[in-house]
């Protein structure tokens, strides 16, 4: 306490307010410095207490005093050591001198709010995680959604096939094609197609049925086998023909087989990725058969959107028939609906978009919801309609 009164206050000087809130952890060494400016014929010690008893005799004490600016003027400093190694050594430490009380507050860590913190971040890890598995399970099925929501339906370009699909007459790929290929786009989601296993590109420079065929179909889907790779425009002249193909459709699509991509030659693949922006590589795997693979999905995506329209309305060929079609029907005796030929439809799906449906107006769906029955395929007459169908090729008859 002060030995003599103090004609002025003390001004505090450290800290910079006399209340002080500390959170130190265990283990931690704290300087506890309150000093203060005393006038002339004012003098006293600092004295310090720890919750109301004295700390001077627990914690140790450095005191000192030295003149200030003027002759008039002493300062007066305590520095009081704590070492928090109990839980003891928090509370409240106050530094007095006269009317003057400097209190440090220690506070005990608050191990739930690093609890809470821990938590947090386990939460935003979580949903992150979760959030990247959800986009890769479901990308596809949000840009499908949003395609066929949202999309350019194509249907006013005058275009009479969806896709042109060229393949080489091998017995795998003539069976993916006419088996797989064809029957999942066509009976499932409505696409046409127009199947072509010669030479896409047999001569320098593109034929006029080549260019007549091209220009016929939206999308160039090309069966990018071994065997289609030994075609002679192949062998020759790959890259050259590539940059034909790009020019003839915009963004082909090239399929590989998995069983064969370590087999491809190494300038192949390196010219296809080169291109990843300018085409589209799609892989068939073990599991693309299934309808609801990825495989099927990205070739949708890359397909024109298909427009459900109401029942009788649109080319028949366009149309999901069931497989229906009296020329494919063993011994049937039911004439044909459309004899004037494929295209002689009466109300033609590129005339017009389709009405706008008053609500409650049911629709077809764009093909059946099961798989397709080729259980009978070795009893129909395809010579009939070899034009279009052509599900077998002349060998195998």
């Amino acid at each position: 306490m002060a030995e003599a009164a103090c004609r002025t206050l003390p001004v505090l000087l450290s800290p910079p307010s006399a209340e002080q809130d500390l959170w130190p952890v265990l283990g931690s060494l704290l300087s506890l410095n309150c000093t203060l400016s005393l006038g002339d014929s004012c003098n006293g010690t600092l004295s310090w207490l720890k919750d109301g008893g004295t700390a001077q005799s627990v914690y140790h004490e450095q005191q000192s005093v030295w003149s200030g600016f003027n002759s008039s003027e002493r300062v007066l400093s305590s520095i009081l050591d704590v070492n928090v190694t109990t839980a003891e050594d928090y509370g409240k430490f106050t530094c007095l001198l006269q009317n003057i009380t400097v209190t440090f507050t220690l506070h005990t860590a608050d191990k739930a709010g690093h609890l809470a913190a821990v938590l947090f971040a386990l939460c935003v890890l979580t949903v992150l995680l979760v959030g990247s598995v959800l986009y890769l399970k479901c990308r596809l099925n949000v840009l499908l959604w949003r395609r066929d929501k949202y999309g350019d339906p194509e249907i006013n370009d005058g275009r009479l096939y969806d896709a042109y699909v060229s393949f080489c007459p091998s017995n795998i790929d003539t069976k993916f094609t006419n088996f797989i290929l064809k029957p999942h786009l066509e009976n499932r989601y409505g696409y046409k197609l127009h199947l072509d296993e010669r030479n896409l590109l047999p001569n320098s420079d593109p034929s006029a049925e080549l260019l007549m065929n091209a220009s016929r179909c939206r999308r160039l889907i090309v069966i990018l086998s071994l065997g289609y790779l030994q075609q002679e425009w192949c062998q020759s002249n790959f890259r050259e023909g590539l940059f034909r193909l790009l020019e003839l459709s915009r963004r082909p699509i090239f399929i590989l087989f998995e069983n064969q991509y370590k087999d491809l030659p190494g300038t192949v693949t390196q010219l296809l990725n080169s291109q990843r922006g300018s085409l589209q590589v799609l892989l068939w795997k073990a599991g693309s058969v299934s309808p609801s693979s990825g495989f099927w999905k990205e070739l949708r995506l890359a397909l024109p959107r298909k427009v459900c329209l109401l029942k009788g309305m649109g080319d028949p060929q366009t149309q999901c028939q069931d497989d229906k079609d009296p020329m494919l029907i063993p011994s049937s005796d039911a004439a044909d609906p459309d004899p004037d030929g494929d295209l002689g439809v009466r109300r033609s799906l590129y005339k017009a978009p389709p009405p706008r449906m008053a609500p409650g107006t049911l629709m077809t769906d764009c093909g059946p919801s099961g798989d397709v029955d080729i259980s009978d395929l070795g009893s129909r007459n395809y010579s009939a309609r070899a034009d279009y169908y052509c599900l077998v090729t002349e060998p195998e008859l």
